[in-house]
C-alpha cells in the first residue's frame, strides 16, 4: 500500500504464506512505482518479511525496511485498516469461495475493480486512490 494514496500497488494472493509471496507482492509493489532512495518499506514481524532473502532483496533495491513492534497493530494501521475493509466489504459479504481461483479472481476484481479505482476515502478529499493520485500528480 503506497500510504500516501493509499492505493494497493503490490500483492500477491496464495494458500501458503510463504516468503515467495511477499517476495512477488514486493515486485508487484516495485514494478508499480518508480524505487528511489530514501524509500522505507514497513512490515509486520512475520517470518516472511525478516527471511534472509527477503531482507536481501530490500537491500538490492536500496530500500530501508521498518518492523512494526511485536504485538503492535497500530504501527501498521494502514494495511490493517485495509484487510478489514476487504473483510466487510467483500468477503463477508458473499458466500464461501467455492474454489480457490474463484476467490483469486474476487479478491482481485475487489482490489483493482473497486478499491483503487472506485471507494472513496475521507482522508483523500472523497476521492478514490486513483483519482487522488491523477489529482496530485496534475498539480
Amino acid at each position: 500500500m503506497d500510504l500516501h494514496s493509499r492505493k494497493i500497488i503490490g500483492y500477491h494472493f496464495d494458500r501458503n504464506m510463504t516468503t515467495a509471496i511477499v517476495e512477488k507482492a514486493l515486485e508487484d509493489a516495485v514494478s508499480n512505482r518508480n524505487v528511489g532512495n530514501g524509500l522505507i518499506f514497513h512490515t509486520d514481524l512475520g517470518s516472511q518479511y525478516t527471511s534472509n532473502d527477503y531482507e536481501e532483496r530490500l537491500k538490492e533495491l536500496t530500500i530501508t525496511h521498518s518492523y512494526s513492534r511485536k504485538g503492535c497493530p497500530y504501527d501498521n494501521a494502514g494495511i490493517e485498516s485495509f484487510h478489514a475493509l476487504l473483510k466487510k466489504e467483500h468477503v463477508y459479504q458473499r458466500p464461501t469461495y467455492q474454489t480457490f481461483e474463484k476467490a483469486r479472481r474476487q479478491i482481485f476484481s475487489y482490489v483493482q475493480g473497486f478499491y483503487n479505482n472506485r471507494r472513496i476515502h475521507s482522508a483523500l478529499a472523497y476521492l478514490s486512490p486513483v483519482e487522488f493520485e491523477k489529482k496530485i500528480l496534475a498539480a
